[in-house]
């Protein structure tokens, strides 16, 4: 049997139907699927239980959680009894509040955001992010996992950086991952999911290069397969 590629699809779809039908396609050749904030506003946690089917397929909740640390520590609480394998917050909220997300979820592992693929070194400097962007990336995973995060969430570009801050004991979790040949989107640092995983990622986050394909299922495992080639 072969072991699922280690890739996060983002289900970014439009209904909870359909959700539901590219998570079943994929399953089979990927660990994880991706419930992002849209379909969780929309849905509620129905949609948990829809993507997750009877495979029972790693669900990676994606809410990048940022408030003061009681608030988030309720949230985190209440979507632990639905069993996501991994669920986000900003580390940009600061120490306490990551620490207040780990207490509050014990059997879900937390991912520290730490900067957003969308963003470029220019948006940085307006937001008043000490740069450039590798180095506030390296200080937020270091913040993060002395607050307890035991994954990170960055760009390709940061992932061997980030690797050598934190050391192999942490997930690093890398959006902003596209085939050779994909349209990179609104992400804006990016890299091949080869490339990715060479540099020290361990979960690879992809959406529209397989979920915009006519055949979501087949898209997978030629990912999956270009990756085992790689290995």
């Amino acid at each position: 049997m072969t072991t699922a590629a280690p890739i996060a699809v983002a289900l970014d779809a439009p209904d909870l139907e359909t959700a539901a039908r590219w998570a079943s396609l994929v399953t089979p050749h990927v660990s994880t699927v991706k419930v992002g904030l849209e379909l969780y506003l929309r849905y509620g946690p129905d949609v948990i239980a829809s993507v997750r089917g009877a495979s029972g397929v790693r669900v990676f909740l994606d809410l990048k959680l940022h408030d003061i640390p009681n608030t988030v520590a309720g949230a985190a609480r209440a979507v632990a009894r639905l069993r996501p394998s991994i669920l986000t917050v900003h580390a940009a909220g600061g120490p306490a509040m990551i620490r207040a997300a780990v207490e509050s979820a014990p059997h879900t592992q937390i991912a520290a955001v730490t900067i957003l693929t969308s963003l470029t070194e220019g948006d940085l400097e307006r937001i008043g992010l000490v740069g450039p962007a590798e180095d506030a990336v390296r200080r937020l995973a270091a913040l993060s996992v002395e607050a307890g995060a035991t994954a990170l969430v960055c760009s390709p570009n940061e992932v061997s950086a980030v690797r050598s801050e934190v050391g192999d004991g942490i997930t690093l979790i890398t959006p902003g991952v596209r085939p050779t040949g994909a349209a990179t989107q609104d992400q804006m640092r990016v890299a091949t999911p080869e490339q990715a995983l060479a540099d020290g990622a361990d979960l690879l986050v992809i959406g529209r290069p397989i979920t915009g394909s006519p055949d979501p299922g087949a898209a997978a495992a030629a990912i999956a397969a270009s990756l085992r080639r790689a290995s």
